[in-house]
């Protein structure tokens, strides 16, 4: 796996920095916010390091396949309610216009009762 040792969220997943985990495996390692917008907020990011959605190419097609179909599953785990009357929110900030702060691709997913912080 690659890695940044400058990267605040390769520190968090070699253990380097402490977070709340939610989920790992040898791909993907997810940890709630430490600053969350909505009841539920954690984040999906993959073990190597990627800076941003920009940089993905088709080789990483399984891995974005992977995190979207997890995200349901911990989605509800960590508090979301079911669909159709509950649900979730799935965001990908990419690049200084999309709001992204940490260049490591990281997947959002926020849920719970409205309102939320934001969003």
């Amino acid at each position: 796996m690659s890695s940044d040792p400058n990267c605040v969220f390769c520190k968090i997943i070699e253990g380097k920095i402490p977070s709340r985990k939610v989920y790992e495996d040898d791909d993907l390692f997810g940890f709630h916010d430490i600053a969350p917008w909505a009841p539920v907020h954690f984040m999906l990011v993959p073990k190597k390091h990627i800076a941003s959605m920009a940089q993905l190419t088709s080789d990483d097609a399984a891995l974005m396949g992977k995190i979207m179909t997890l995200a349901p599953k911990l989605a509800l785990e960590q508090g979301c309610r079911p669909y159709p009357d509950g649900g979730y929110r799935v965001v990908v900030n990419t690049g200084a216009e999309g709001g992204q702060e940490v260049h490591h691709l990281h997947v959002h997913v926020m849920g719970g009762p409205r309102p939320w912080l934001r969003g």
